[in-house]
């Protein structure tokens, strides 16, 4: 996929999912109110929470997107990979801020007070921002698996965890409305039993990224694949020492080549040519493959 097809794609769902956004704040917060239903609000903060990530993804794959420069010799893709991790920490932020707000209107109710009836307008806002933020995530995620972005992908995930956060304050306002007064507590019990998702959502989108960020390498069974495209490639016998990284969405690969020693540089820069053609084809024309050609021991060679 063209750079300028995945950043136009990026910001088409991006910017899709921050017009839905903005109108699911606006009904949420004034859902809470209007209704009297701490878990919309607190919904409400979460989707705010959503927006500003939208506007993350805009602003990191922006500048993920740039060419490599003499300051950047592998390009800027870690940008989108601090991307990533930032939508994951507010994600986690507004999880923890869900949870303490649930957690001290569920004390105050154990200590007596009266907590308020929540509003059918609250339950419906509630259904129409998990049909809208599941459809988001599916549209989101989407996207962000065709153009190899885990800042798309997490910001996909960060729209399911609204979605779940929803839901969760259906079955809550829900429970507090039509099971009577003394089922009010379930309003903020449920804000504090989704928190939990949506900071596990937050943590499983910040690990990957801190490996990265670290210089994980890629998977075993990625590395494997590797070695057997390079093996495959006539003229190379085995490879060792093999490196890989990502950066962003490109993969860096690094590996010696064993080859004849017998034959020209000229026949063994073709050789390695064609093996990093081949992975190429697998893992993204972007892909940075830097390939050591080494001399088979005389006796290898000349078996």
């Amino acid at each position: 996929m063209y750079k300028a097809e995945r950043e136009k794609r990026i910001y088409k769902v991006t910017l899709t999912g921050s017009a839905v956004n903005a109108l699911l704040i606006v009904l949420k917060f004034a859902a809470g109110i209007i209704g009297r239903s701490s878990a919309m609000v607190a919904d409400a903060v979460h989707s705010l929470s959503d927006f500003i990530t939208d506007a993350i993804v805009l602003i990191f794959v922006k500048i993920a997107g740039r060419p490599r420069d003499v300051d950047h010799g592998y390009g800027h893709g870690k940008y989108e990979t601090m991307a990533t991790m930032v939508i994951g920490l507010i994600l986690s932020v507004a999880g923890i801020g869900l949870m303490v707000n649930g957690i001290t209107a569920v004390i105050d109710s154990i200590n007596g007070a009266q907590l308020e009836r929540p509003g059918i307008v609250a339950l419906v806002v509630a259904l129409v921002s998990i049909l809208s933020k599941e459809w988001l995530y599916r549209i989101t995620a989407k996207v962000g698996k065709a153009t190899d972005s885990p800042a798309v992908v997490a910001n996909a995930w960060h729209h399911r965890s609204d979605a779940i956060s929803s839901l969760g304050t259906l079955i809550g306002i829900g429970g507090a409305i039509f099971l009577g007064d003394d089922w009010r507590i379930l309003d903020p019990l449920a804000a504090v039993v989704v928190s939990i998702f949506i900071i596990k959502s937050g943590y499983n989108i910040i690990r990957p990224s801190v490996h990265e960020l670290l210089e994980a390498s890629l998977p075993i069974d990625k590395q494997k694949e590797i070695e057997s495209i390079a093996t495959s490639t006539d003229g190379i016998h085995y490879v060792h020492n093999l490196r890989t990284r990502r950066v962003g969405s490109i993969v860096v690969i690094d590996f010696h080549a064993k080859m004849d020693g017998n034959i020209s540089l000229s026949e063994a820069h073709a050789i390695a040519t064609n093996a990093e053609n081949a992975i190429k084809a697998r893992f993204g024309s972007n892909s940075i493959v830097n390939i050591h050609m080494e001399p088979l021991p005389a006796s290898s060679s000349k078996a």
